[in-house]
């Protein structure tokens, strides 16, 4: 079963610890990436850019109508996801909590499920 590991960011939280304790965050990600590599549960990860750099695309009247982003008013924002591919619900969640942003007070994992994938190879 393949499940999506999704990262949220908080600013504020984020911008609220020492430079000590992000440095642990970000080097947990490198042990976190070897274990599931060495598991055999790694897919694909990827850390996304800042949501001030975000744009919204909609299309009204046929035309394209760009906004600049982010897309919600939010505390929090989609920040990066790890792709695993697992047994069982019970061990997405065991890996999800091994990720370093599990352990800050404030920020989460989801694990969500993925019910369809496909690539561009093929």
């Amino acid at each position: 079963m393949k499940f999506l590991l999704i990262m949220h960011v908080n600013p504020q939280v984020w911008d609220g610890l020492t430079e000590e304790q992000r440095n642990a965050v970000m080097n947990g990600h490198g042990t976190f990436m070897e274990t599931i590599r060495k598991s055999g549960e790694f897919i694909e990860t990827a850390a996304l850019g800042d949501v001030s750099e975000s744009a919204v695309v909609r299309v009204r009247g046929g035309a394209p109508v760009v906004t600049d982003g982010p897309y919600l008013e939010a505390k929090e924002y989609f920040g990066g996801y790890y792709l695993v591919e697992c047994d069982s619900r019970e061990r997405a969640l065991e890996l999800a909590a091994l990720i370093p942003d599990a352990s800050v007070e404030g920020l989460g994992i989801e694990v969500r499920p993925v019910v369809f994938s496909a690539t561009g190879e093929g």
